[in-house]
């Protein structure tokens, strides 16, 4: 029993909630954490050095926390009193001098700018060079209050700015002036590719259901630098007992690169491939007529594909004139290649067969990608495009 003079410390059933939830809190500040078990410690009967001994604290943070809950109540026992600790001494003005710095030819503070601007071989200002540069200029600059800055001011100065030097988000310009027009072209393909009721079979077209059916529609793109990678040392599968995971050598041999070129039949999902070591005006041509055979001579076949050379290139216009009305393509926006639905295809290989792939040599790899693009054509899968199409039907 605690023999303390202090009064017993009279809580609430919803105020004990309050504290048994923040007590095993994750992401509450820890110091709430520590008083609300302190409080609760106190409340069971504990005395004010067991507490301090079980939380390994020390007695006075037990007392302050203690009296606090006594005299203002529970809850208030867990949050700091107003006007509680030093006044900042950092100026507004030393803070706007590392946000927001006037130069001859415009606006921005130190940690706007880059370090290479001040001298240094630094990209990005890191947190250390940022607090060294502050450190070393502060005084002339006559903001003598950062003289002692740490990262701990410093962060809250740059999250107040909501500033993060020290890192990078890439974007992808959009350097294509006619951007939204092309994409407006390609969605609208697939709003009607959606909208129409119709399937594209291997089989022959006497089927009654494709007999109004008369042109088809591919997504297509290249995936190059696939890279053919040999082990140089066995490999060990996983043994009971003994290794729980594949073992591999961290050293391994490169036989080079091939690149896959494939259109996604968009609507049977059935694919249409060749893997080459190169990607050419040739290779594209190739392809060209592989999706040629697969389609009666009276289609139309449309294809969405990018802005490669090869794809417009003299070899592929004069192939191209050979097949008068045959193909029509629909070139998305530069720079806008997710518009492209093929690349979700090339999403899922690189997270199916193509991961951790080990081959003994180039062709086996070739082999191995086909082998792999004919299971998935067991099994095709339609995809659906969905970005911006909803927007576009609540808006109508």
């Amino acid at each position: 029993m605690r023999t303390s003079k202090k009064p017993e410390l009279q809580i609430s059933t919803d105020d004990l909630k309050v504290l048994h939830k923040t007590s095993v809190s994750r992401t509450e500040p820890h110091r709430s954490v520590i008083r609300a078990k302190i409080l609760l410690m106190y409340h069971a009967g504990k005395r004010i050095s067991q507490i301090a001994k079980e939380l390994k604290t020390n007695r006075p943070l037990v007392e302050r926390t203690v009296n606090k809950a006594l005299a203002y109540g529970a809850i208030q026992g867990l949050k700091d009193l107003p006007g509680r600790g030093s006044k900042p001494t950092i100026t507004d003005d030393a803070k706007s001098w590392v946000l927001f710095t006037c130069t001859v030819y415009e606006v921005r503070g130190i940690a706007c700018g880059k370090p290479t601007d001040y001298g240094y071989s630094y990209e990005t200002w890191t947190y250390t060079l940022l607090i060294k540069h502050i450190r070393a200029h502060c005084h002339d600059a006559g903001f003598e209050c950062l003289q002692k800055i740490n990262k701990g001011v410093l962060n809250g100065i740059l999250s107040k700015g909501n500033i993060k030097p020290h890192k990078i988000i890439y974007y992808l310009e959009r350097r294509d002036e006619e951007f939204e027009v092309k994409m407006a072209q390609v969605l609208e393909v697939y709003k009607e590719i959606s909208l129409t009721a119709y399937f594209v079979h291997s089989t022959s077209i006497n089927n009654g259901e494709l007999e109004n059916l008369y042109q088809v529609t591919l997504s297509y793109d290249e995936k190059p630098g696939i890279q053919a990678i040999k082990n140089i040392a066995p490999q060990l599968q996983p043994v009971p007992g003994q290794h729980q995971t594949i073992g591999r050598d961290s050293e391994y041999k490169r036989l080079g690169t091939v690149s896959l070129l494939a259109g996604i039949d968009l609507h049977t999902g059935k694919i249409i491939s060749i893997v080459r070591e190169r990607h050419r005006s040739c290779e594209f041509i190739e392809l060209l007529t592989e999706i040629d055979k697969n389609y009666p001579a009276d289609w139309k076949i449309r294809i969405i594909l990018d802005n490669h050379s090869a794809h417009t290139s003299k070899e592929t216009t004069k192939w191209l004139l050979s097949k008068p009305g045959r193909f029509e393509f629909v070139f998305t926006p530069k720079h806008g290649s997710w518009l492209n639905m093929i690349e979700m295809f090339f999403s899922k290989i690189a997270r199916s067969f193509l991961r951790h792939i080990r081959v003994q040599s180039k062709q086996e790899l070739m082999d191995r990608i086909n082998r792999g693009i004919e299971e998935i054509n067991e099994e095709p899968v339609i995809f659906r495009w969905k970005y911006k199409m909803e927007k576009e039907e609540e808006n109508q």
